[in-house]
C-alpha cells in the first residue's frame, strides 16, 4: 500500500529530525518545514520535500503544504513539532521571549491545524500531532510563558478533537518530560540552564532518547484510523516529577 504524506514541523534537530528519519525509513513521503533548510538537506531523505518556513507566517507555510501535496497527494498526517523554550525568571523575563514562544508554539500550530483540517473533514481521514510537554499540564520553575504556551496547545488541541471527532480526524497531544534535545539552547540565562542541567541529571531523566519519543508517535499514528490515543505524558521512568 502506498503510503501517505507526513508533514513534520521544526524537522532541522531534535524530535523533528528524529521523527523525520523514522517516518522515511518506513517509506513515507515527508515535508519538512524549519528555520534551517541546510540541516534539513543534509538528511537526505527520499521522498522528501524539504522547505524554509517560519509557522508564524501562514502564507509561507500554506505555500509549502500545498507545493508537497501537489507532489505527494493529500496530508494524511501533520506533527506540529516546531517549538521554542526560553525559560525565564517571570518577575524579570524579557515580555518579547514571551511573544516570541507564544507565537511560534501556539499560534504555529494553529496554522499547522487549520491548514490540513478542511481536507481531513472532507475525506474523513487524517492525523493531527500536536507536541506539548508536562509543561502543559503541571507549573516548572521559570516556566511560567513556557508552561503558558504549553497550555495553550493542550486546550487547543482538546478544542480540535471536539470539532473532527465527528469527521473520523484524530487529534492527539503529546506531552514530553525531559529529553536531551537542543531546545534547552533557546534559553539565554546561563544560571537557569545549568540548575536545569543539574536536575535532570539528577533525576537521570537523560536516559530516555529523541529515538525513543519517536518510536511512539509512530506506533500511536499507525493504529486503525479508528483508534484514537487522545493524549499521553512520556518521559524517562525516572523524572519523579
Amino acid at each position: 500500500m502506498n503510503k501517505k504524506l507526513v508533514i513534520i514541523t521544526g524537522a532541522s534537530s531534535g524530535f523533528g529530525e528524529a521523527l523525520a528519519k523514522e517516518f522515511s525509513k518506513s517509506g513515507y513521503p515527508l515535508l519538512l518545514v524549519a528555520g534551517r533548510l541546510d540541516k534539513m538537506l543534509r538528511l537526505n531523505l527520499p521522498n522528501t520535500l524539504c522547505k524554509k518556513v517560519d509557522v508564524t507566517n501562514r502564507e509561507e507555510f500554506e505555500n509549502a503544504v500545498r507545493e508537497a501535496e501537489s507532489i505527494y497527494g493529500k496530508a494524511d498526517l501533520i506533527i506540529n513539532n516546531a517549538g521554542i523554550m526560553l525559560l525565564g525568571d517571570f518577575a524579570i523575563q524579557d515580555p518579547e521571549e514571551w511573544k516570541r514562544m507564544l507565537d511560534v508554539n501556539v499560534i504555529g500550530v494553529m496554522h499547522g491545524i487549520q491548514l490540513v483540517m478542511t481536507d481531513m473533514k472532507e475525506r474523513q481521514s487524517g492525523t493531527i500531532i500536536n507536541i506539548s510537554s508536562m509543561a502543559g499540564v503541571m507549573p516548572f520553575g521559570d516556566h511560567a510563558a513556557y508552561c503558558a504556551s504549553k497550555y495553550g496547545v493542550r486546550g487547543l488541541t482538546q478544542t480540535a478533537r471536539m470539532e473532527l471527532s465527528p469527521y473520523n480526524v484524530r487529534v492527539i497531544t503529546v506531552e514530553p518530560g525531559a529529553v536531551s534535545t537542543e531546545l534547552l539552547g533557546h534559553t539565554s540565562n546561563s544560571t537557569i540552564k545549568d540548575n536545569y542541567n543539574r536536575w535532570r541529571e539528577t533525576v537521570g531523566a537523560i536516559n530516555i532518547t529523541a529515538d525513543d519519543f519517536v518510536r511512539t508517535i509512530k506506533f500511536v499514528y499507525e493504529l486503525p484510523q479508528s483508534v484514537l490515543i487522545r493524549e499521553f505524558i512520556i518521559s524517562d521512568t525516572k523524572q519523579d516529577v
